[in-house]
């Protein structure tokens, strides 16, 4: 027979598995509900809704969370939406952009509740990004020059997530049920 603290970490376990999986499955479908392939990069380029629920993820729900439902989900989107080249570059740029977010937004014993946090995360986080998409690009493409047609979508995807995500964390952290789930 268990013991209630094995039983209790066990169900903490489940409790978070479920959290990440939702997580991942927020950050998929809010990249396929609404995308836009940019008209100023010949390699690709798309602006989606993705963005604005990592920052969401990473900011509510920290790093690791983050980093899982960033790489996840867009990655699951790459591989499925026609994008499939851009998977393995999505899961590193995603994966570290959304442990940025999370790690400065619950710095300083903070869980996602200081605005100044979670703005100066999710911009600290965006270079980070560009320069692993850049590399990737670089490489993909042999070139130096051709990756550099992807940085305005990349800053506008950003800009676009920045202003979606910080109004909805400030509202979902008033949320009392957000708090229960955050610990």
């Amino acid at each position: 027979m268990q013991n209630t603290e094995s039983i209790s970490k066990q169900r903490g376990k489940t409790y978070d598995l479920i959290i990440t999986s939702m997580l991942v499955a927020l950050v998929f479908v809010a990249t396929v509900f609404i995308n836009i392939r940019l008209p100023i990069a010949a390699n690709g380029g798309l602006v989606h809704l993705g963005t604005a629920m990592l920052f969401i993820a990473s900011i509510l729900f920290g790093p690791k969370k983050g980093a899982i439902a960033g790489a996840v989900g867009m990655g699951l989107f790459d591989l499925v939406g026609g994008w499939l080249v851009w998977a393995p570059i999505t899961i590193i740029a995603r994966g570290i952009q959304g442990y940025i977010v999370g790690k400065i937004a619950w710095s300083k014993g903070r869980k996602g509740d200081s605005i100044a946090l979670n703005i100066t995360a999710t911009i600290v986080s965006i270079p980070f990004m560009v320069a692993v998409y850049y590399i990737g690009e670089a490489i993909m493409f042999s070139s130096w020059i051709v990756p550099l047609a992807s940085i305005p979508g990349d800053l506008v995807q950003n800009a676009l997530g920045i202003i979606i995500a910080i109004p909805v964390c400030i509202f979902l952290n008033k949320v009392p049920y957000i708090a229960k789930m955050k610990g």
